[in-house]
């Protein structure tokens, strides 16, 4: 599976043109005039994890003490700093910060397609294979617990239900997975999603 990951993103190149994935429709001029003035870099880690029963993915709990999305399962990652090198760089910091993975500790792959949220972020998934032996160390500021998901689990569109809602006037597809009591959704299931969709050459599932 990983060499069938490294072909598929092989020459992806970071900060492509945003896609808003789990839209449905065209947005509304608000959620147009709301991005347009909000965009704001960032790139997150796909940790991907070598283990004898198939790959996972390295997922962390965000701390319920968090003003932003308390408790919500999402990958390492933030904002640019004008510090970082490159967006994969951007990626490595963040995840060293949150749960101690050393920088030299992960080899990129690649990247998704950037993913634009509602809120203005324009974030570029970073993936790449972190080596073993690894122990998360969960920083306790801004996440609480790592955890591992199989990706065939995340690949399984029976593990995933599709709902919707409207925000600011658009109408977007809600992805969910739930594994072992973690609600994994938002964001980071779209992201999942598109990696599927790259990797596998699926289309979106209709449920």
């Amino acid at each position: 599976m990983l060499d069938k990951i490294r072909d598929a993103l092989a020459g992806n190149l970071p900060g492509q043109t945003p896609t808003m994935s789990d839209l449905v429709g065209a947005p509304s001029a608000q959620v147009k005039e709301l991005i347009g003035a909000r965009r704001r870099p960032a790139a997150v880690l796909i940790g991907l994890l070598d283990r004898p029963d198939g790959v996972s993915v390295l997922l962390t709990e965000r701390s319920k003490q968090l003003r932003s999305h308390p408790g919500q399962v999402s990958f390492p990652g933030g904002q640019v700093d004008r510090g970082d090198k490159d967006l994969w760089a951007t990626a490595v910091r963040e995840a060293h910060e949150e749960i101690g993975l050393a920088p030299g500790g992960v080899k990129p792959l690649g990247y998704l397609e950037t993913y634009l949220t509602v809120t203005g972020f324009v974030v570029t998934p970073a993936v790449g294979v972190i080596d073993a032996p690894f122990t998360p160390r969960p920083d306790g500021v801004e996440v609480d617990e790592v955890f591992e998901v199989p990706l065939a689990f995340l690949f399984d569109t029976a593990n995933l239900t599709i709902s919707y809602r409207t925000r600011l006037g658009t109408r977007f597809r809600v992805y969910e997975y739930h594994y072992e009591g973690h609600r994994i959704w938002g964001a980071t299931a779209a992201m999942l999603m598109g990696m599927r969709r790259q990797v596998l050459n699926l289309p979106e599932p209709n449920k």
